[in-house]
């Protein structure tokens, strides 16, 4: 089996790294950072922290230098979907390709460049912290599932999901993989944002009686943008905010938001708060907790 990372940052590293750690899986790390990829490819790719392990894919920055491969895992930020699939499109025409993103969308841009298209949801996390190197700082489970309008077979779901379990990233392949997608966008779009306005950790953004009782607000706005497609949620959006912010999950860990922030770099807040509001929008439920973080965020990146 031969599978292309797209996308080779904190999340496409994690998968990048485990899987090549298989003996039947051959591992391409398409990144357009080019001295990541050299540094992959002169030493490996080293993950830290939650988990220790140096895998050695194939790095590359030049798109046309992958192969045909049977599986694509799409894990760029949000806003680079359309570039970053439109370039490596190619070795995908046999293959199918999956999104491990935050957001909304993410699918329907895949699927305008390829066939087959696997609906996927993750919540290990983690940040670069030098080229080949990333730590690792929440480990998590993975949903895939067919994406209804272009799916890839349930079989090649299952193949693909059975891989990362056994390369120690547990993943499970669904019928209907839009719950779990959706209980993730409800997570992130009430959290992330907030630690990204505040400067907060995780941990502490739940610790502020008025922040949390925020957090709860937006999940409401997000279960009603769920409900009204007829999304069933896999579990409540809250537990999963409460468990994050146990010590042994992801007490102290930034999100990737307030990493963005901090570094002065778009975030993906179009396709988190923004993508509830436009659904929103489309089912006429009203959301306007969601549409003001939106707008704070963007009026933060603005100010740069």
């Amino acid at each position: 089996m031969r599978i292309a990372v797209v996308g080779c940052g904190a999340v496409g590293s994690l998968f990048a790294a485990n899987l090549s750690l298989l003996d039947d899986v051959e591992v391409w790390a398409f990144d357009l950072n080019e001295l990541h990829a050299a540094a992959i490819n002169r030493g490996g790719l080293r993950l830290s922290g939650a988990g220790d392990v140096v895998g050695y894919p194939r790095a590359t920055s030049d798109a046309s230098e992958l192969p045909p491969c049977d599986f694509g895992i799409v894990a760029t930020k949000a806003m680079h979907t359309e570039a970053a699939i439109a370039a490596t499109a190619h070795a995908f025409a046999d293959g199918c390709v999956a999104t491990v993103q935050n957001g909304l969308g993410n699918e329907e841009t895949l699927a305008s460049h390829v066939e087959r298209v696997i609906r996927g949801t993750t919540f290990p996390a983690g940040k670069l912290v030098a080229p080949g190197h990333v730590q690792w700082d929440v480990k998590g489970d993975t949903t895939f599932g067919p994406f209804e309008p272009r799916p890839a077979p349930l079989e090649a779901v299952e193949r693909l999901a059975d891989a990362c379990t056994r390369a120690g990233l547990p993943a499970r392949a669904v019928p209907d993989a839009r719950g779990p997608q959706w209980r993730k966008v409800i997570f992130n779009a009430a959290t992330n944002p907030i630690g990204a306005l505040t400067g907060l950790t995780h941990r502490r953004v739940c610790a502020d009686p008025e922040l949390r009782r925020l957090v709860s607000e937006l999940v409401d706005e997000g279960k009603a943008v769920a409900a009204a497609q007829q999304i069933e949620l896999d579990a409540d959006p809250e537990e999963l905010i409460d468990h994050a912010a146990k010590p042994e999950v992801a007490y102290d860990h930034k999100a990737s938001m307030l990493q963005d922030v901090e570094a002065r770099r778009p975030t993906e807040i179009d396709y988190l708060n923004g993508g509830i509001v436009r659904f929103a929008e489309g089912h006429g439920v009203p959301t306007p907790l969601n549409r003001a973080i939106w707008a704070l965020v963007r009026g933060l990146e603005r100010s740069w």
